[in-house]
């Protein structure tokens, strides 16, 4: 699933491209006549597509920005696109076409490559602009979220209110981390780091990484570990994600940036997908083993990582 790092890298391309455009159009083949509950009120319920249709057609975006891990596309009516990217979702900008014959959407012929790569071919929504460019939403498993939101104070109330922190806000101060992590004080850190009630943004990947990073065991208990190790698994969670945004996200799986293209944070894991291999930590000779913790799988080094 996209992490912060990708959604941050996606919102940054939306505000590239489709800022100041204006929406002729929406298409999608995942609406049903009777969506089950859990999707009534998105894309995926036809009642709910009519309306969106009525409120975004002619709109012009004003910006996008990033919550936790929801993509929000700011219109000039003063509502809000939500998307959320879920397992294997991302966003495509570019010139599509729709092909009749096989009913789906296709990037046009003289389109960059990066948009025809398989992992882009999975498009069950497009939003169409009055300058003949798309964004098309890419999605393998169909578990992407699409809605609208009457206003930001509507986001607030219904899909923020059981959010923690943004790690990478200013004012998410040692304390304050240290303050949001012990309300479940046995669970395993890796768990811990992972609850979006708790820090938001945080997946599996990342939080991998950090704890590699801090030299920390991703079933030690939070209440057993050491002030100084927390302080460095502070310190290594705002380098990991900065790491992921500058490398453009992480592409190991489905993730592709609003151009098609990959990140490059799969180049740079010390242990995330990196079972039996040599430990990248100076003067370790540990090797990196896979645990499944709390039903999520975990990637860490056997020797340098102390467990609490």
């Amino acid at each position: 699933m996209p992490e912060l790092p990708e959604v941050t890298t996606t919102v940054t391309g939306l505000n590239k491209t489709i800022k100041g455009l204006t929406i002729s159009s929406v298409w999608t083949d995942l609406a049903k006549d009777k969506p089950i509950k859990q999707f009534e009120n998105t894309i995926k319920d036809k009642k709910f597509l009519i309306k969106l249709k009525k409120e975004i057609n002619g709109q012009k975006v004003t910006n996008s920005e990033r919550k936790a891990k929801n993509i929000l596309i700011n219109l000039s009516n003063k509502k809000v696109i939500l998307i959320h990217l879920k397992m294997t979702g991302h966003l495509l900008y570019g010139k599509y076409i729709y092909n009749k014959k096989e009913d789906r959407w296709i990037p046009d012929k003289n389109e960059k490559n990066s948009l025809k790569d398989p992992y882009n071919r999975f498009v069950h929504v497009v939003f169409s602009f009055t300058n003949g460019k798309h964004l098309a939403f890419s999605d393998s498993r169909k578990f992407g979220k699409v809605t609208l939101l009457e206003n930001d104070k509507h986001f607030e109330k219904h899909n923020l209110n059981n959010l923690g922190p943004e790690p990478l806000d200013k004012n998410f101060t040692y304390t304050k981390f240290k303050k949001a992590i012990p309300r479940f004080p046995l669970k395993p850190i890796k768990i811990i780091l992972m609850d979006q009630s708790i820090i938001s943004g945080i997946g599996n990947i990342y939080s991998d990484e950090m704890l590699h990073m801090a030299h920390i065991h991703p079933e030690s208990n939070f209440k057993n570990i050491p002030e100084k190790y927390l302080k460095r698994l502070y310190s290594s969670m705002k380098r990991v994600l900065k790491s992921g945004i500058d490398f453009g996200g992480d592409s190991m799986s489905d993730y592709r940036n609003i151009y098609g293209e990959k990140g490059n944070f799969q180049n740079k894991h010390n242990v995330y997908q990196r079972k039996n291999q040599k430990c990248n930590n100076k003067n370790c000779k540990g090797v990196i083993t896979r645990k499944t913790i709390g039903s999520r799988s975990s990637h860490f080094c056997d020797t340098c990582q102390e467990l609490f």
